[in-house]
């Protein structure tokens, strides 16, 4: 009886270990992302310097340039100025009417 190569046992194993690697990773990334409550998986430093490096960008922009797909509270929520200032500051705002390359005041 001719003897088995031992990468015939090896191929599914490794393969069935990268999948598994792979969705660690892709969880991972998920839950851990967008939520501070993760404990251990980042040190403390590279969230506070990142949250900080987000607030100064987001005071710092006085005006948005709308692109394709942009609607009023997804621009509120992409530079977290609250929707009604971005309505008060912007009278002639329609959501009907965003052309892209229009600026809107943020401040």
């Amino acid at each position: 009886m001719a003897r088995r190569s031992p990468a015939r046992l090896l191929a599914p194993l490794a393969l069935v270990g990268f999948v598994i690697a792979l969705i660690v990773v892709i969880n991972g990334s998920a839950t851990g992302g967008g939520s501070s409550s993760t404990s251990g998986s980042r040190p403390a430093a590279t969230t506070t310097s990142s949250s900080r490096k987000q607030k100064g960008a987001h005071k710092q922009r006085r005006r948005y340039t709308v692109k394709p797909g942009d609607t009023p509270s997804g621009i509120a929520e992409k530079t977290g100025v609250p929707l009604s200032k971005i309505l008060e500051l912007n009278p002639n705002l329609d959501d009907q009417s965003l052309t892209v390359g229009d600026k809107l005041k943020l401040r």
